[in-house]
């Protein structure tokens, strides 16, 4: 359970212990207070009335480091980062899907059918194969072909950042392609290109999704490559990282979910990313 694994996590008894030993001494000060300006008045206290004093001590570092909710709201700007454990497609919002430069969507020879982009073409498509590639050509009719490359499935590639956004029911779909096709249908992309399409998803989604929130899984893992050099829980942060400077520099919308899937959530210091979403709101 996410409460018992919080609890055993010694960031929470590292804060419980701090904020434990602050209230204690808060409490201890004032009673010294009490005792010079009204003396004796504490000499009267017995045993129940003592043990009020750690007891209140024990409560108030209790409340303080209780494991809660990730998330955070930020004034500068007006926006809110939160992290979820769940399924992407069940999220009432915008979603963002990962895909390749190529923006190859056949399943399971080229993508595989339990990726974001294999739900995606099963959940919301309903496998309807043509559907979503005539979906996908309308919204890159305007993007430049930078190259091409002989392999199976598509062969024209786009500038990496390229963001294909489809309107499907009622959804703003923003398939973002930051990894790379190689002839044998290989994904590969780096931390540099990550952040360089991240950059201009953020873009797309200030322009196109009218401020609503945006649903967004931990990208940077699965077939590209990087889950050596960008661990599940450094991609969190640098996903935080890149919408924050992002909305600092013009808001982007009024909320960022980032849906981690429920095999990798034993693998995330839930404790970890409150506490840096809460230094963020310090720095802002």
């Amino acid at each position: 359970m996410t409460l018992t694994r919080d609890l055993r996590n010694p960031r929470f008894w590292r804060g419980f212990v701090i904020h434990g030993l602050a209230a204690l001494g808060a409490l201890a000060a004032a009673l010294s207070l009490i005792d010079i300006f009204a003396p004796g008045s504490l000499g009267k206290w017995d045993m129940p009335e003592i043990l009020l004093v750690p007891a209140g001590a024990l409560v108030y570092a209790a409340w303080r480091s209780w494991p809660y909710p990730v998330e955070q709201h930020y004034t500068t700007p007006d926006t809110k980062v939160r992290l979820v454990t769940g399924d992407l497609f069940k999220e009432d919002t915008n979603l963002v899907i990962g895909m390749a430069d190529t923006f190859d969507i056949e399943t399971p020879n080229i993508i595989a059918k339990d990726s974001v982009q294999g739900q995606f073409l099963e959940r919301v498509y309903q496998n309807d194969l043509p559907a979503l590639r005539a979906d996908l050509d309308a919204a890159l009719a305007d993007k430049p072909v930078v190259g091409t490359v002989t392999k199976a499935g598509n062969t024209n590639r786009y500038k990496l950042g390229t963001v294909a956004t489809i309107r499907h029911l009622r959804k703003h779909y923003f398939c973002l392609a930051y990894t790379t096709l190689n002839e044998h249908n290989k994904a590969s992309s780096s931390i540099g290109i990550l952040w360089e399409a991240l950059e201009r998803l953020w873009d797309e989604v200030r322009v196109r999704s009218n401020g609503e929130a945006v649903s967004i899984p931990v990208i940077g893992l699965g077939q590209s490559g990087m889950s050596t050099v960008l661990p599940i829980q450094d991609a969190i942060r640098f996903l935080i990282l890149s919408f924050m400077f992002a909305s600092r520099r013009d808001r982007v919308c009024e909320e960022l979910v980032i849906v981690v899937r429920p095999q990798d959530e034993k693998r995330i210091d839930m404790l970890e990313i409150q506490e840096f979403l809460r230094s963020l709101r310090k720095s802002s």
